[in-house]
């Protein structure tokens, strides 16, 4: 079900993956909710909605469910836009609470073909790039509840294990082997 107007589809593929991490345990005791992502992986919609997992002392929506529910999409769909060949990471996220959510809201991630170019671009430059993008949660009628900036960084793989090898943290970042 599609939260905002888009000339997007689904497709069996992309409802898959949605259903999957949909009971992620990790993804799904936030309270988010993906209700769409496009067949190409460039557009997703997540609901919040208040409930017994959300509810806080107050009675309006946890800002840890509130920010938890939109944290992994951006690094994900960039993860998956790119492919194998990329590493990418979350670096930083800035949040702003605007106003108590008290009922439903819904965010869209939307990834462009430009950004898609440009991070490309700037990776074969410079082997990586940081950049930022935004997100909000809204309700029906448009009231801006919380407003998000996630922080990502790109990189070449050949370009990343080489800036690792040269801290000496390759190990931190592959299983050991057990003899």
């Amino acid at each position: 079900m599609k939260l905002y107007t888009s000339d997007k589809k689904e497709s069996l593929s992309s409802w898959w993956l949605r259903f999957r991490l949909n009971h992620w345990p990790c993804l799904w005791c936030t309270g988010g909710k993906i209700q769409f992502i496009s067949s190409d992986l460039r557009e997703l919609h997540v609901s919040l909605k208040k409930n017994l997992r959300t509810l806080n002392r107050v009675g309006t929506i946890y800002g840890g469910s509130i920010y938890s529910s939109v944290d992994p999409y951006y690094m994900l769909m960039m993860m998956w836009i790119l492919g194998p060949n990329y590493v990418v990471w979350d670096k930083a996220a800035k949040v702003k609470f605007v106003r108590p959510i008290l009922d439903k809201v819904k965010i869209r991630f939307l990834i462009t073909e430009e950004l898609i170019q440009k991070t490309k671009q700037d990776i074969l430059e410079k082997g990586e790039i940081v950049f930022d993008l935004p997100a909000k949660y809204e309700d029906e009628e448009g009231a801006v509840y919380a407003t998000f900036e996630k922080t990502i960084y790109a990189a070449s793989k050949e370009f990343y294990e080489k800036k690792l090898a040269s801290k000496n943290m390759i190990s931190a970042f592959k299983p050991n082997k057990r003899s």
